[in-house]
């Protein structure tokens, strides 16, 4: 196993396990659904409630509920361990503001999360659970 050094910068290629936090950052942040399930497999499931995994038009509508706030999302991965074309991230995420209707937001944790280097090169999740061990 190895562990990506984090403290200094890294530059997000197609090809880089730890891709899809980035994308999935800034497609939320864009606003832009269909970018944010550019980021996960067909089949990838995602946790928005610890215990209840939700996968397709499901994981669409979770992800979709999280824009609505219409409040950036910060995620920085503390760990990545990549075995072939496996790899586990470990990434601390928050979301804190003002939603647009006017309720205070304050969500943040640990998320454990599994990826996969498809045929194109490119990382996708395969499990998204933002809750980490919850």
């Amino acid at each position: 196993m190895s562990s990506h050094d984090n403290s200094q910068p890294q530059m997000l290629l197609a090809g880089d396990p730890d891709g899809p936090v980035a994308r999935y950052a800034a497609a939320m942040n864009a606003g832009d659904p269909h970018a944010l399930d550019q980021v996960y497999e067909d089949g990838a499931v995602l946790v928005p409630v610890p215990g209840h995994p939700v996968t397709g038009p499901a994981r669409l509508a979770a992800n979709q509920h999280l824009q609505s706030f219409g409040l950036p999302i910060e995620a920085r991965t503390r760990h990545t361990y990549v075995a072939g074309d496996i790899a586990l991230l470990v990434v601390d995420w928050s979301m804190r503001g003002t939603a647009g209707d006017g309720s205070e937001i304050d969500m943040s944790g640990t998320a454990t999360d599994v990826v996969r280097r498809g045929p194109d090169g490119r990382w996708r999740y395969v499990i998204d659970n933002p809750h980490g061990t919850a």
